[in-house]
């Protein structure tokens, strides 16, 4: 995990900021209004989709762009993401392909992705105005489908990418795989494959280990499988997961980030590998992860006296 100083691209001289929100919250549209204003008060440009402009009461200087690419980020230093983790992963992906520096505000319920929450917005725009901030690197993960031999999709995740049964009535029958080397098999409701990052989302709910998003590792984790050996696995980060789909099993469906989703025919292999291009984060914060948790989860340590001096 790499950390670099704020900063980066700039457009014809004036500094731009991408904006992207969720304007079907009202807390998002009163939001985004906040930070507009402050950022243009403050000298820089402000871009957002046209789609989302026309429930955002934005004054005529804001840029509008059509096209959902990563090149509408083209000229823009920094992303800012108002809304909750579906909002995030969705400006994740933008900040992935085009490498400008993704800054989340939580406007939903946990936000482990998110840095700043809606009470911080004069914060975020004097962080932003002021370039203080750092960038960290995100390890993802990418992912190649395989059927008769044939890879038959490619994708990526920042969080995980779980496979999962399609039926209800019937479990889903797989061997799971590490380095090549077939590790045990089972029937279950699913598999997720995830990464630092993920520990804290699908992997989390399905009983996994919180990982510490300094730590460089993959994570594979079992949902309800009917077995003896069923424990959440951590490996190194250059090991390469497969999950496969017994050929007698119902078919099942691949999930990347709870956003992509492609079908798995009967007999389908899944590979899950690092990937090779991270996610940049927008960190305004040194804070640890110790204590990120701790907040998000509002965890009791009431008594905690600290280490003795």
């Amino acid at each position: 995990m790499e950390t670099t100083r704020g900063g980066g691209r700039e457009d014809d001289g004036k500094r731009t900021v991408f904006l992207l929100a969720h304007t079907g919250r009202p807390a998002a549209v009163r939001s985004a209004e906040l930070v507009v204003q402050g950022l243009l008060r403050n000298g820089l440009g402000v871009r957002v989709l046209a789609v989302e402009a026309q429930d955002l009461p934005l004054p005529p200087s804001v840029q509008t762009v059509t096209d959902v690419t990563p090149a509408v980020v083209d000229g823009c230093e920094l992303l800012i993401v108002l809304g909750g983790d579906g909002t995030l992963l969705r400006g994740a992906e933008i900040s992935r392909a085009s490498g400008v520096p993704m800054l989340g505000v939580n406007l939903g319920r946990v936000g482990f992705l998110a840095e700043a929450e809606r009470d911080d917005l004069d914060q975020v725009v004097d962080r932003v105005v002021t370039r203080a901030y750092q960038v960290e690197e995100r390890m993802t993960i990418d992912v190649l489908v395989h059927s008769n031999g044939d890879i038959v999709h490619t994708d990526w995740a920042l969080n995980e990418a779980a496979v999962q049964k399609v039926s209800p009535e019937r479990m889903l029958e797989v061997v799971l795989e590490i380095d090549g080397r077939p590790v045990t098999g089972f029937g279950c409701d699913g598999i997720v494959c995830a990464t630092p990052t993920g520990s804290t989302a699908y992997a989390f709910s399905a009983g996994g280990p919180v990982v510490w998003p300094e730590v460089e590792a993959l994570l594979m984790v079992p949902i309800s499988a009917h077995a003896l050996f069923a424990k959440p696995l951590v490996t190194s980060p250059t090991s390469v997961l497969a999950v496969e789909v017994q050929p007698h099993t119902p078919h099942g469906v691949l999930w990347c980030d709870g956003r992509r989703t492609v079908e798995l025919p009967a007999g389908a292999r899944v590979e899950v590998r690092r990937g090779a291009v991270p996610v940049r984060l927008a960190r305004l914060h040194r804070a640890s992860f110790t204590d990120r948790l701790v907040a998000k989860f509002a965890l009791p340590v009431q008594g905690w006296r600290g280490a003795p001096n």
